[in-house]
């Protein structure tokens, strides 16, 4: 049938701010409040916002396209832009300079595309802030050396191998990342996607 059109649907638009959400952070100290945004629909005239605490606006900035960097539409004096957008990742990231205790909390990177029927998406970071960097790491690590001893060599194999699990579930799950494809010549892209579930992933307003 000529009006017949089998759609493959997933969510263009994704924002991420890395493997781990909780950022840690000496008082009086610059912290780096990472965040990077993913679309294979490509983007047009896309807004960025930082929230804190999900309300206080700290940070917008537009993306006209692809081969532009971001301009800042506004920001707090303390926040200042470091991404960039016409390198291989489109990162919207920001540092917080002179932190202060009273910045703890959430952190929320919200990305708009027009070109996407103005898909929206986001992700957090939770900010904690202390008065004195203890280290822990190194101190775990010695623990398992000296426990393992002779078996050193048994648990570098196990980290390899977890290494190579974790990779090839990541390439599994890139190769996820679908876009609307449709088996007529027409674009219906423009046109929106009624009772679709791209339309049911745009997050609900505050």
């Amino acid at each position: 049938l000529p009006g017949l059109h089998i759609f493959a649907v997933a969510l263009a638009l994704e924002v991420s701010v890395g493997k781990t959400n909780t950022v840690m952070a000496l008082n009086n100290s610059n912290v780096l409040l990472p965040c990077v945004f993913t679309t294979c629909m490509g983007f047009q005239d896309l807004v960025f916002t930082w929230y804190f605490n999900s309300t206080e606006m700290i940070y917008q900035g537009k993306i006209k396209n692809k081969a532009t960097e971001p301009t800042p539409i506004w920001h707090n004096p303390r926040v200042e832009f470091v991404g960039s957008t016409t390198k291989k990742d489109n990162n919207i990231s920001i540092v917080l300079n002179g932190v202060e205790f009273s910045d703890a909390g959430k952190y929320t990177c919200h990305v708009k595309n027009p070109k996407e029927k103005n898909a929206q998406h986001s992700a957090t970071i939770f900010l904690t802030v202390v008065h004195k960097m203890v280290e822990t790491d190194n101190t775990v690590t010695l623990i398992i050396v000296g426990v393992v001893g002779g078996l050193i060599g048994l648990l570098i194999l196990f980290m390899l191998i977890k290494r190579v699990v974790l990779f090839i579930i990541k390439k599994t799950q890139d190769g996820k990342k679908e876009c609307l494809v449709s088996s007529s010549g027409n674009d219906n892209t423009e046109n929106g996607l009624a009772g679709s579930k791209a339309e049911q992933k745009a997050p609900p307003k505050a």
